[in-house]
């Protein structure tokens, strides 16, 4: 017994159809060119708030140890950043040329551990958004309590 019921099979067969037809393929490659896009365009958001929200134009005014916390908290929340943008385009978009599933039960098991495996990507994603805006914030409040000699 596979767990699906015979009407869930023959639904996934006609998905299985229209996922293989060429228009379908076409649309599914056009949706992921615009998620990649979508992801440029986060990503040169991201940029723009580090570069921002940094505080002091020059951070060599600093002193040694709140300059090197500044710098360690930008750089760590910029890749913290960059990896949970990278995370949710994956979560979203598999990666070009992926094999389509031509068996009814295979493509009911996939769903459900593709759901599964999004579910749980964007989640780690959107901690790893907070802790890079929360690293940004504490840098930017450092600069301005530690702003070195004037």
């Amino acid at each position: 017994m596979s767990g699906f019921t015979e009407k869930q099979l023959r639904e996934a067969d006609l998905r299985v159809r229209a996922m293989a037809a060429p228009p379908e393929r076409l649309r599914a490659a056009l949706q992921q060119a615009e998620g990649y896009r979508n992801f440029l365009t986060t990503l040169t958001g991201l940029l723009t708030v580090v570069f921002v929200l940094k505080g002091q134009e020059n951070l060599s005014k600093m002193t040694t140890g709140p300059r090197w916390w500044v710098i360690g908290l930008l750089a760590g929340a910029f890749l913290l950043l960059l990896a949970a943008s990278w995370m949710l385009v994956s979560a979203v978009h598999e990666r070009p040329g992926h094999k389509v599933i031509t068996d009814a039960k295979v493509l009911l098991t996939y769903e459900k551990k593709r759901a599964a495996s999004v579910v749980r990507t964007t989640g780690w994603a959107r901690w790893m958004g907070l802790v890079g805006v929360l690293a940004i914030s504490v840098a930017s409040l450092i600069t301005w309590i530690y702003p070195g000699p004037s």
